[in-house]
């Protein structure tokens, strides 16, 4: 929206790809978008997993990879916002 753009959804890894071309998305962030993405939907329902709810399927490791992916995609995010500030 910062780039004059409409953001729907929740897919995080889309809406990276679809900033303009003048934003040089690493594509190690898409990846790590991809991760996070994949969490959205069984992280929350317990119907997602055939046995157990979401704790028994998620634990530290997994919570802190997705916030270590979710810091670098936020930094990346307002480095491109304060970057395109006199533009």
């Amino acid at each position: 929206m910062h780039l004059g753009q409409e953001a729907w959804g929740r897919v995080v890894a889309r809406l990276l790809r679809e900033l303009p071309e003048t934003v040089r998305v690493p594509p190690d962030l898409i990846e790590k978008a991809k991760v996070l993405d994949n969490f959205y939907i069984p992280t929350r329902y317990p119907n997602s997993h055939p046995e157990g709810s979401p704790h028994d399927h998620y634990g530290p490791l997994q919570s802190e990879e997705a916030i270590r992916y979710a810091r670098e995609i936020v930094d990346f995010v307002r480095a491109q916002m304060a970057g395109s500030r006199d533009g």
